[in-house]
């Protein structure tokens, strides 16, 4: 369960990690196929840094983070993770009962639909406070100053604590499902698409108090995103995810400013600029993303690929360090 060759700067690192979702059908319930959401993925995410997870629907990016906090059970693989209280580095994959509960409380996660994740029975300090009573805060009295602290921090008001969640809007309930998360002060928090569901103009306050916070906390963040602009503004390290495995991982910076792979050049070209002025050639990448029951042979993105070769049927390209902290897996690297 140790491991003690990881980097202490690293909070998780996810080895060979796979998750198959069964499809049973027939009179007797037989297993017909697997959707291969996660397909043997690798990354590693650095404390106090944001991994950011892209890609189109489908791609597998939060069944990727939900499998490496365990909400999914992995198929198979690994997930070392290094809480900032415990001196051992923990294959949380092995974890069962009382152990796996008491790692919880150092992974939390931000939904994507603020509506849907919140009980709508239960007054919000309710819902701050379920987390508490879970870990064994007993003590009532330091539950609420705890509450009503974490409540403040994140800018709603301690009077709206009797208040149910239909009385707010979209972006307050977005920061009551963050008051949640971090009542249990965390290490590691998942933001599985936390803004695509707000407004613009609520997104960019969601987002300065999402970075306000890692600041104040020393929090590390795996961020799933569709908004290019957003994971730019947010991110330290880029993966791009397609059809369940990493085509290529790199830091903000050079991932925007030189992407290899096919497949991150047509993300990055298909973000809107706007300026209806500037003369832009596009180039869209043709076809819908296969199915993950029976996804391709070879390269995962071959059959939209405009650069694939006959190789590319045959060969699964491996993530490689192109450049230092630049990984790609694609074997046109430097012919396209």
């Amino acid at each position: 369960m140790q491991d003690k060759n990881l980097n202490k700067d690293v909070i998780i690192r996810v080895e060979n990690l796979v998750k198959y979702f069964p499809i049973y059908g027939g009179l007797f319930g037989k297993k017909l196929a697997d959707v291969k959401s996660v397909d043997d993925i690798s990354f590693e995410v650095k404390r106090g840094e944001t991994y950011s997870l892209v890609g189109e629907s489908g791609a597998g990016k939060t069944t990727a983070a939900k499998t490496a906090i365990r909400l999914y059970e992995p198929t198979r693989g690994k997930v070392l993770f290094n809480c900032s209280d415990g001196k051992e580095l923990v294959d949380i994959t092995k974890l069962k009962g009382e152990n796996l509960r008491k790692m919880r409380k150092h992974m939390q996660v931000i939904f994507q639909d603020p509506c849907g994740s919140l009980n709508p029975r239960i007054p919000v300090g309710d819902i701050i406070t379920e987390p508490l009573l879970v870990h064994g805060v007993k003590n009532r009295t330091e539950r609420k100053d705890r509450v009503v602290s974490i409540m403040k921090t994140v800018g709603l008001r301690p009077e709206y604590l009797k208040r149910y969640q239909h009385e707010f809007s979209g972006g307050q309930r977005q920061r009551i499902g963050i008051a949640r998360a971090l009542v249990l002060n965390p290490d590691f928090i998942v933001c599985d698409e936390a803004v695509s569901a707000l407004d613009v103009s609520i997104q960019s306050q969601i987002i300065n108090l999402l970075q306000d916070l890692q600041q104040q906390f020393g929090l590390t963040y795996l961020f799933i995103a569709h908004d290019l602009a957003v994971v730019r503004h947010m991110s330290d390290t880029i993966g791009v995810m397609y059809l369940g495995k990493l085509m290529e991982v790199a830091p903000n910076k050079t991932l925007f400013e030189n992407p290899l792979h096919p497949y991150t050049k047509a993300l990055l070209n298909a973000v809107p600029i706007p300026n209806p002025e500037l003369d832009r050639n596009r180039k869209i990448i043709m076809g819908d993303i296969p199915s993950p029951i029976n996804p391709p042979s070879g390269c995962r993105f071959r059959t939209r690929c405009p650069y694939a070769i006959q190789d590319c049927h045959n060969i699964i390209p491996d993530l490689k360090e192109v450049t230092p902290g630049h990984f790609a897996a694609c074997i046109r690297i430097g012919h396209i």
